[in-house]
């Protein structure tokens, strides 16, 4: 019997079948003396398979207190490394690099993704699973109706690809929606985007008038003189991520 119950607020569904749990650890890189940080292990699904991973410093943040007390009892060997916090308010969790792992609760997985993006200088992989809307969204490129805002801004710091599906019998209790799997692989800011917070501005600018010609959407954005050229007569979804970053002078 376990000794925890599923928590609806949460946005709480419980990975149950092993093979799955077993995949998605293995799309980690595993490298002896890594940092890796697990965000809500909930009940042990992938926690127990990463704890065989002796050769790396390992911690984990879980906000729910019921699910900490199961932890650490079920896992003594986590009471060292087991954080009751929450994701979206957590500082940093390692001074080095880290990569990060986690079957993100759906209701709060794209602010996840912002904090993954204030962390990016230290974050070398993100191996996690979401919503598959959402999954597939995120790995979109330019062009398809779904890519959007955080199409750009992940694609802007990291490899995206999308793994697999994960079919909504693999959970307890099953989720309304199918559930799919990404691999971020961080690119080293290839576009040396000094300051993110405008950059984030001027892509969420673009897309919250998704239907109007950047010329429209980022008039109350960029000065007058920034909205000329062919580039404005496109809509934000057949912009790449390249495109965004050559409007930051203007910003």
């Amino acid at each position: 019997m376990q000794d925890y119950r599923l928590k609806k607020s949460l946005g709480q569904h419980f990975l149950h079948d092993e093979n799955v749990c077993r995949k998605i650890v293995e799309q980690l890189g595993h490298l002896p003396g890594m940092n890796l940080l697990e965000v809500g292990p909930g009940g042990g699904a992938l926690t127990k398979y990463l704890l065989q991973w002796k050769d790396i410093n390992y911690k984990a943040i879980e906000i729910d207190a019921e699910k900490v007390a199961y932890l650490n009892k079920t896992y003594p060997q986590m009471q060292e490394c087991l954080l009751q916090q929450d994701i979206l308010t957590a500082g940093m969790p390692f001074n080095e690099n880290f990569a990060v792992i986690g079957n993100f609760p759906y209701n709060i997985s794209s602010p996840i993704l912002f904090k993954i993006l204030e962390w990016e200088p230290n974050v070398t992989e993100v191996i996690g699973m979401f919503q598959k809307e959402v999954a597939l969204r995120i790995a979109s490129g330019p062009g398809s109706k779904v890519y959007g805002i955080l199409s750009v801004l992940m694609q802007a710091f990291f490899k995206v690809e999308y793994l697999f599906d994960v079919h909504e019998n693999c959970f307890t209790p099953p989720p309304k929606v199918k559930s799919g799997v990404l691999r971020f692989t961080s690119l080293h800011n290839p576009f040396n985007i000094q300051d993110k917070r405008r950059f984030i501005i001027l892509v969420k600018a673009a897309f919250n008038q998704r239907r109007k010609t950047l010329r429209n959407a980022l008039k109350s954005t960029l000065p007058p003189e920034a909205l000329t050229g062919p580039l404005m007569e496109k809509r934000a979804e057949q912009l790449s991520v390249a495109d965004f970053v050559s409007m930051m002078p203007a910003l």
